[in-house]
Formats: C-alpha cells, sequence, structure tokens
C-alpha cells in the first residue's frame, strides 16, 4: 500500500468513488508498541506506550438523515446501521457502532455519516490496530460534528466503545498512546491518575524491531477477561486479609505491602498475578530512569526480566514468543527482547542498536525460519505523533 500522500489521496478517490461525493474530513489514528509496563493499564499501575509510524485513516462525510453507512476497505467488507441503533453485530463494524453508542452515553446526538476505513496498523498482533480504528473515528466525528473535544475525549470514548460495547476488559493505554502520542517520544502513564508525562526516545542510539510470532493475537478470546478477573481477585483477596484497606481499588494499590506476607496470604496462582504487576510498574520506573541515564544494557535487561514476569507469573507468552525473546538477544546489537501487547501472540519487540538493525533482523529471521518453518513479518517502528483531523478542501 501507499506511504504517505499518495495513501492517503488513493484513499480519497476510493471513498468519491463509492458514495458518490467528497470525504469532508480525515482523521487518522496511529498504532502503538509499549516498551514496558503490560497489563498493568487495568490494574491501576504504570507503563511505557509509545505511538508508531503506522495508522489507521478514517474519512467521513456527515449525512443529513440518521444513516451511517461504514466501508473498510482493506477488509472488502461494509455496514450500514442507523445511529440510534446501538446492537453488537459481533463483527469489525462493532468498532465503529461503538463509538456512536458512547457518545449517546455522553448525551450527544449525532447525524449520520458515510465512512470510508483503511488501516496500515498490522491486526490482531498486539499493536493496537482496534485502539486506531476507535480514537480515529471518535476524533473524526467530534470534530465533524463541532463537539468541543480533544485527544484525551477521543481516547476516552475509544475506551468505552471497546470496553462497554465491544466487550473487551481493556485499560486506557492503548487509547491514551494513540491519542495523546509524541513525535520521537513515550509517554509514561499513571493508569489510575491518567498523567502522562512524554518521555524522550528520539535520537537515540537504538530503535524499535518488532517481529511477529506468526501467532494471531485475539482479546477476546476470554484469556484476557480471565486475567482481569484473576487481578481483581487477587485484590479482594489482599483486603480480605487485612494487607490493604478496604479503600484499595487496583492491584496497584498493593504496591507497600510485604511480599512475603502477600504470598502467604494468596492463592499461588493469584499471587503470580499480583507479583506481575507490582514487579512491572518497578519496571516501567527504573526504564525510565535508564533512558534518562543512557544505561542500554541495563535497558536490555529490563526487557528480559518484563518477558520472564509474563511468560512465569502471568502466563501469556506463546512457544514462539518465548523463543524469539531468547534467540533475539544472541543477534548482532540486539540489547533485550519481550513481547510487546497483551501477549498471546502477536509481536515481540527487540531493542537494536540502529547500526546492526539490518543484520539483527536477518539473524532473527533466518533463526525464526530455521526453527518454525516460514519467515516471520518484521516491522522497524518510530515513536510517532498521536491522533489528528484535517479538514478536507476541493
Amino acid at each position: 500500500m501507499e506511504d504517505g500522500g499518495r495513501w492517503a489521496e488513493t484513499a480519497r478517490s476510493t471513498f468519491r468513488r463509492e458514495y458518490g461525493r467528497d470525504a469532508q474530513w480525515a482523521a487518522s489514528a496511529p498504532g502503538r508498541v509499549n516498551l514496558i509496563g503490560e497489563h498493568t493499564d487495568y490494574n491501576g499501575g504504570l507503563a511505557l506506550p509509545c505511538a508508531i509510524d503506522r495508522e489507521a485513516l478514517v474519512l467521513l462525510a456527515p449525512r443529513d438523515d440518521f444513516r451511517v453507512r461504514v466501508s473498510a476497505w482493506d477488509l472488502a467488507e461494509s455496514a450500514d446501521f442507523e445511529v440510534s441503533v446501538a446492537q453488537p453485530q459481533r463483527d469489525w463494524s462493532d468498532y465503529v457502532r461503538g463509538i456512536f453508542f458512547a457518545l449517546a452515553e455522553r448525551g450527544v446526538e449525532t447525524s449520520g455519516f458515510d465512512l470510508g476505513i483503511v488501516s496500515r496498523v498490522p491486526m490482531n498482533a498486539g499493536l493496537s490496530s482496534s485502539a486506531a480504528l476507535g480514537v480515529a473515528v471518535a476524533a473524526g466525528v467530534s470534530q465533524a460534528l463541532g463537539l468541543e473535544m480533544g485527544p484525551r475525549d477521543w481516547a476516552h470514548i475509544a475506551h468505552r466503545s471497546e470496553s462497554g460495547f465491544v466487550g473487551v476488559a481493556c485499560g486506557l493505554l492503548d487509547h491514551f498512546a494513540s491519542a495523546l502520542g509524541r513525535q520521537g517520544h513515550a509517554l509514561r502513564m499513571d493508569c489510575r491518575s491518567e498523567e502522562v508525562e512524554a518521555i524522550s526516545v528520539g535520537g537515540e542510539p537504538f530503535g524499535f524491531l518488532l517481529v511477529h510470532s506468526g501467532v494471531e493475537r485475539r482479546l477476546a478470546d476470554g484469556t484476557y477477561g480471565m486475567r482481569v478477573d484473576e487481578c481483581r481477585r487477587a485484590l479482594d483477596a489482599a483486603v480480605g486479609a487485612g494487607l490493604a484497606p478496604q479503600s484499595a481499588r487496583v492491584l496497584s494499590d498493593l504496591a507497600g505491602v510485604d511480599r512475603e506476607a502477600l504470598e502467604a496470604a494468596l492463592d499461588p496462582l493469584l499471587f503470580r498475578r499480583a507479583r506481575h504487576v507490582l514487579s512491572e510498574n518497578e519496571r516501567v520506573e527504573a526504564f525510565c530512569q535508564a533512558l534518562a541515564a543512557g544505561d542500554l544494557q541495563r535497558l536490555g535487561s529490563l526487557l528480559a526480566e518484563a518477558q520472564a514476569s509474563l511468560a512465569e507469573d502471568y502466563a501469556v507468552s506463546t512457544p514462539e514468543i518465548d523463543w524469539l525473546c531468547a534467540f533475539g538477544p544472541s543477534c548482532e546489537g540486539v540489547l533485550g527482547s519481550r513481547l510487546t501487547g497483551a501477549g498471546l501472540g502477536g509481536f515481540t519487540l527487540h531493542l537494536v542498536l540502529t547500526d546492526s538493525r539490518q543484520a539483527a533482523e536477518e539473524q532473527i529471521g533466518r533463526g525464526f525460519e530455521a526453527r518454525f518453518g516460514s519467515r516471520p513479518q518484521s516491522l522497524w517502528v518510530q515513536p510517532s505523533q498521536g491522533a489528528r483531523v484535517e479538514a478536507l478542501g476541493d
């Protein structure tokens, strides 16, 4: 697919051909890669995501009725519904329908729209293609309606759509990263207070190589929801044992609790889930400190520690991911590796010295092919700007 202006112009031509008129607005929102801080968002913890240079583009034109027509050109699929009819269909269109559901919850009366969607964010790969789509639709619709909303609102609307309408028990991390991303920066995000601090990663002697495990990842398959429930049960058990006050609302509220006392009070499985969340919060802080100090070896070791915790304590790795994360650091210029996103498939993240990018990509690719029989998809990504909306002229 074309990059940059050619890609967008092709989308505008497709919109014109399909709907017989020009799009009036263009909204785009990027996918994200999470550098560290996994499964902490719905536990009120810390994370360090950054937007990437792969985005979803939504073209739209308001209608004078209450009908929504939407085409997903990448999927060769379309849908047609009334804005007042908010019934999930259990397909891709729910990520669009849910935006109108979330706006209606806020008391916003919306007109109908013609929408066209195209995306460069790989699907089912742990790079938040769904959040990119939701944020882009929320941004475009809110701007077209003249609503006084900004990126944080877009993120909350998209999150409400995905969690309350689509039915994925996700946190805010993906939507905030997509909406608030900054060029050359990661975002240190406190998922409880929603405070966001931009952390510079631009111009460093390293970059981020993403290598696909060959396993598609689907959040709605039940495992993600199981982890959310296990974390809730771990918190309830800690409160019940008197290790945390009744006011504790998320696992991250247990940060000051003695780990040995926590282990003694919790079922072993629930303790492992809690230990991952609490130690992962600590790793996010240490990673930010290592970035500021330029300590590349420390960055790599923190990624390795995070992967071990995700595999052993949180049980969201796969054999393919385990292999990539073990093999990666043996390749030229690779400082550290771990899964990124919720796990259970998708991409692995490899911190690579920029000068070694091609060598590392080739060595990992050859090794994976020898082990699993196919050459993996790989992407070199840059920390990029978040969501934006443009009014289109003639």
